[in-house]
């Protein structure tokens, strides 16, 4: 009488084939599998530029501004800035805006006729209609139109130094405020460090403002957003004590390379190190002050390192756009990142780090990915038929096999794991009833394979 597992053979094997040993099916799959993904990794951000917290940490240790500038950004100088004023998007796409002050102000029309305002809130609607004064009825003007504060600064909920310009297409607003450089970067310095750091860091982080913003010059109705797409510009509610020492400690003052504003990205934590502007934003050109340097002081970082994120491989699939991945892989495999080799079912496919940081909602690109996988043969066992589960457990700390009854219970350790040395396994396990296995290390948990057992 043949064993059981031999049994089970033959039923696999006539299930691959077919009828009458006709040729395998092409593409079916032969393996049921489960890849759940363990990353960990170091910094938070794109890596480019200067580190906030490794400028923290130097600030600390009594470095200058001017030198912690000179570290991240090697071969700039610092020069007066080649302009005094920048236009910065508010609004965008809006049916309606509130212009107000505590003090009368001024608005001009296209033509450039100057008209008085009352103090008090001002709506502004698509027609560029306004109100002068509380009993006046509103008035429209020939746009587009600049707001002019009096004693006090204009508000678009909160308030803001400089003018407004008010356009309309005819179907929504823009609203684009025009500031002072100094007067922008106040906005701005709070906005993207910490108003309680040491203030030398903050004044790094001014410059790199200024001179962020200047490189990034639109031209035309607009110079800059007021968002992360440029960087946050709070205007006057974003202003602080030690932000407005570090803007007045720097005034003017922005970085240069080979005469021209250089582009000087910044970002939150490095882990250790930055990255070169090459390997982090595809098509980028070679820039000699956006190069890897190390950054010794960013284990100040709250995410100097970080993870463990666990990310299932049916959903990495989805994310990522590659069919059936059970493996990916870091390019370099030490520090940043700059692309991601991802195996699936139709074989490898290469990524940008940075898409797959921002598809997987990581912290960085400097990454380090651990894998979960089971995997048994497709079909249904006879009670007590013997089955080869094989597995892979790379980079996470003791993996245990766990195990229990598809109906119900908790989960008991299953057979132990002699693991070779690429982290591969396999076990033969011999259910009466379908069971459920995972992989688990400390309070990480895989995906559940489910072995299926046909009623006895």
């Amino acid at each position: 009488m043949p064993s059981r597992r031999l049994v089970l053979v033959a039923v696999l094997t006539a299930a691959l084939l077919g009828p009458a040993a006709a040729d395998p099916q092409v593409g079916k799959p032969t393996t049921v599998d489960v890849t759940t993904f363990v990353i960990t990794g170091h910094g938070w951000g794109h890596g480019v530029g200067m580190a906030q917290w490794g400028a923290y940490g130097y600030a600390k240790h009594g470095v200058a501004y001017d030198k912690i500038l000179a570290h991240y950004y090697p071969g700039t100088t610092l020069a007066p800035a080649p302009v005094t004023k920048i236009k910065v998007l508010l609004v965008e796409g809006a049916k309606r805006v509130v212009v107000s002050s505590p003090t009368p102000f001024e608005v001009q029309d296209a033509a450039g006729s100057v008209r008085k305002v009352a103090a008090g809130e001002h709506a502004v609607t698509v027609n560029l209609a306004v109100t002068f004064a509380p009993s006046k009825p509103a008035k429209k003007l020939a746009g587009p139109l600049t707001f002019i504060p009096g004693k006090s600064p204009l508000s678009l909920r909160n308030p803001y130094r400089g003018t407004f310009t008010v356009s309309s297409d005819g179907k929504s607003l823009t609203v684009v405020n025009t500031v002072g450089l100094e007067g922008y970067t106040r906005g701005v310095v709070s906005s993207e460090m910490p108003h309680d750091w040491p203030v030398e860091a903050v004044k790094a982080q001014a410059v790199a403002a200024r001179s962020y913003a200047l490189a990034h010059r639109r031209g035309g109705a607009f110079d800059v957003y007021n968002d992360t797409r440029d960087q946050v510009y709070g205007g006057i509610s974003a202003e602080t004590p030690v932000g407005d020492q570090a803007v007045a400690g720097t005034k003017r003052k922005v970085l240069l390379y080979a005469g021209k504003v250089a582009n000087t990205f910044f970002f939150s934590s490095s882990g250790g190190r930055t990255a070169a502007v090459t390997d982090v934003f595809t098509g980028a050109t070679p820039t000699p002050y956006l190069v890897s340097v190390p950054d010794p002081w960013d284990t100040y970082s709250p995410y100097h390192d970080w993870g463990p994120v666990v990310v299932a491989g049916t959903a990495a699939a989805k994310l990522l756009g590659v069919t059936g991945v059970d493996s990916l892989r870091p390019v370099p495999a030490a520090g940043h990142a700059k692309s991601i080799v991802a195996t699936g079912s139709n074989g490898d496919v290469t990524l940008p780090a940075s898409d797959v940081r921002r598809a997987l909602g990581l912290r960085s690109t400097w990454m380090i990915v651990g894998v979960l996988s089971l995997s048994r043969p497709v079909g249904v066992l006879a009670p007590e038929a013997s089955v080869t589960i094989s597995g892979r457990a790379t980079r996470v700390q003791k993996p245990v096999l766990e195990q229990k009854p598809a109906a119900g219970g908790a989960w008991q350790p299953g057979p132990s794991l002699a693991l070779q040395p690429d982290g591969t396994f396999s076990v033969d396990v011999a259910p009466t009833q379908t069971m459920q296995y995972r992989l688990s290390s400390g309070t990480i948990k895989s995906g559940v394979l489910q072995v299926v057992v046909a009623a006895a």
